[in-house]
């Protein structure tokens, strides 16, 4: 009697080796011979050879007609644009606003600027003192971008013409005795914020108030929106604002960058 055999593991493992390769042709320099990917991912030069040949026919591998070399296809381009364009980066961002907020016990939010002003997209409460000090803010509120954290961090990250335009159409309202009014000082205090990359906002919207915010990026590295995590001044001291909540805030964003496919560069030592 002759024993079955089930054929599906082979074509798993199949399906897993050109994961493998295409993952090889996306570090490096990106272009590898068979020989390359044989030696590197210690397998026959015929099985890689066969595995390219497939990969070439839908287009998600090309090979260089000199060199003989093979590199990854636009095919993929299309795909990552077609995942890229489904991701709802509100929804995205959920489970990092929780566990920020969990973490932090302070109220944590999602805005984007919108007509000039910052607009929330979601906000997360996890405090669990029942009489703490609680943010009034809302979903879908608005708010001036200038006096606000958030709203610092999406102008300091803005084209200069739309900066420009929100400054002439909006003005710099002083909404308590810290707002920053002066446009000069203003522009100055964004440079600051893009080199390092978080904003504070000091008792600046509403007194009695501090947050400090961080900005979101996309897959083009484009800020999009910002997080930020708020709180009354008795809790939000400045001491610990530098001393633990500026890390938790930009760590989160980044991670909601990184999962909206913007890759964080980091410096090889």
């Amino acid at each position: 009697m002759v024993a079955m055999t089930d054929q599906k593991p082979s074509k798993v493992q199949a399906i897993e080796k050109g994961c493998k390769i295409l993952d090889l042709l996306s570090r490096g320099n990106g272009s590898y011979s068979i020989r390359e990917i044989s030696h590197t991912l210690k397998l026959p030069k015929s099985t890689v050879h066969r595995i390219l040949h497939t990969l070439c026919n839908f287009g998600f591998v090309l090979q260089d007609p000199v060199s003989k070399d093979y590199f990854l296809g636009f095919r993929l381009v299309e795909l990552g644009q077609a995942v890229l364009e489904r991701i709802d980066f509100r929804k995205e961002a959920q489970p990092f606003l929780n566990d920020l907020a969990d973490s932090v016990q302070e109220t944590v939010h999602l805005a984007q600027l919108d007509d000039g002003k910052i607009v929330y997209l979601d906000k997360v409460e996890k405090i669990r003192v029942p009489t703490a000090l609680r943010m009034a803010s809302r979903i879908g509120a608005r708010n001036f971008a200038h006096s606000s954290a958030l709203g610092k961090v999406l102008l300091a990250f803005a084209p200069e013409n739309k900066r420009n335009k929100i400054f002439k159409q909006k003005g710099l309202p002083k909404l308590t005795e810290n707002t920053i009014t002066n446009l000069n000082q203003l522009q100055a205090h964004l440079t600051r914020i893009r080199s390092k990359g978080y904003a504070i906002d000091d008792e600046e919207n509403e007194k009695g108030i501090r947050c400090v915010a961080a900005p979101v990026k996309d897959y083009t590295g484009e800020v999009i929106a910002a997080i930020s995590i708020s709180g009354p001044t008795v809790r939000m001291t400045m001491e610990r604002i530098g001393r633990e909540l500026t890390a938790h805030v930009v760590s989160t964003a980044d991670k909601i960058s990184q999962t909206l496919g913007y890759k964080i560069a980091k410096e090889v030592i």
